[in-house]
């Protein structure tokens, strides 16, 4: 069966500034190497990558009805996601983000949060969900786990495979906002920072073990520079990252969910599935923006299979 995907949340307008570091005080000006813009988002970003890897994509979400909306669309069509799913909001301005990219590829953000906040379960598309194989829910912070509840149960009902990943930073807070969502989610994909933060756990295993417990069918987490660790309720594999020159870290997390999640569509067992995810990751770090990278599914397992990988893992597979 073709994987057809449902990406579902946050489409975000990304300005990458390269390099910076740091802002310039009253009006002065700095000379810069690059500025270039790109979709970006848990829903957005994380379809580019899938479609380049060959699968069949669908956004869904809100953008505005301004500029900055009719270019992010035209962004994503031009890579062969289809956008017909998405929402337009005259009232509210896309959601957006300047990112100062420093030398090393890290980078803080200024973000509006825009007609992301003005989409929930009852905009969902349910008959087209249910048609899907799989739905990817991107930021369901931002609804909160009732409201994706309502948009994950009925798709696991029709039997689409489900999965989300979160934008937000791990707070303590947000934990029982977005708990209503974990039983319904056969894959959650956060990243280290998310998951300590989110639990209040002492280790990164622990802090998953919660997320187990509390109903996610399977974790998989970035670890930036130390890779991925993808556990379940019997399983925990570490699965190195690659080593690669950083440009930029924009959309990597996004990256390894869409290699993750074609891997998954194809059939491959959880470690290989997160190998392709780290090279997703690795080839979009190698420039600026979510985007970057001209490979497919072909090239990227070429690269899985050739490239060196980074000898920092902590964790070693249990089994």
């Amino acid at each position: 069966m073709t994987q057809t995907i449902i990406s579902l949340g946050a489409h975000i307008f990304d300005v990458q500034v390269l390099p910076v570091e740091a802002i310039p005080p009253g009006q002065d000006a700095v000379l810069v190497d690059q500025i270039r813009f790109s979709p970006a988002g848990t829903a957005a970003g994380t379809a580019i990558t899938l479609a380049k890897l060959g699968a069949a994509v669908r956004t869904a979400g809100a953008v505005g009805t301004d500029p900055i909306g009719d270019l992010l669309l035209s962004l994503l069509a031009r890579y062969g996601v289809d956008t017909s799913l998405v929402l337009r909001r005259p009232e509210v301005q896309t959601s957006a983000s300047v990112l100062p990219i420093r030398p090393d590829g890290s980078r803080p953000a200024f973000h509006v949060l825009g007609a992301n906040l003005a989409y929930g379960p009852d905009d969902a598309p349910t008959a087209e969900i249910a048609r899907s194989t799989h739905l990817h829910l991107g930021a369901p912070e931002l609804m909160g786990g009732d409201g994706a509840a309502q948009i994950l149960a009925p798709a696991r009902a029709a039997g689409v495979t489900t999965s989300a990943d979160l934008l937000a930073p791990g707070d303590p807070g947000l934990f029982e906002w977005i708990a209503p969502a974990l039983p319904h989610l056969d894959y959650l994909l956060p990243n280290e920072e998310q998951v300590v933060g989110l639990t209040g756990a002492a280790t990164l295993e622990e802090g998953v073990r919660v997320l187990l417990d509390r109903g996610a069918g399977c974790v998989a987490v970035t670890r930036g520079a130390h890779g991925a660790l993808v556990m379940t309720a019997d399983t925990t594999t570490a699965v190195p990252a690659f080593a690669v020159d950083v440009v930029d870290t924009t959309g990597c997390g996004d990256a390894f969910s869409a290699g993750f999640l074609r891997g998954i569509g194809l059939g491959r067992p959880l470690r290989e599935a997160a190998v392709l995810g780290c090279a997703a990751a690795a080839l979009v770090a190698q420039g600026l923006g979510s985007d970057h990278g001209a490979f497919d599914l072909a090239v990227a397992d070429g690269f899985a299979a050739s490239a060196p990988a980074l000898d920092i893992l902590d964790t070693t597979e249990v089994n």
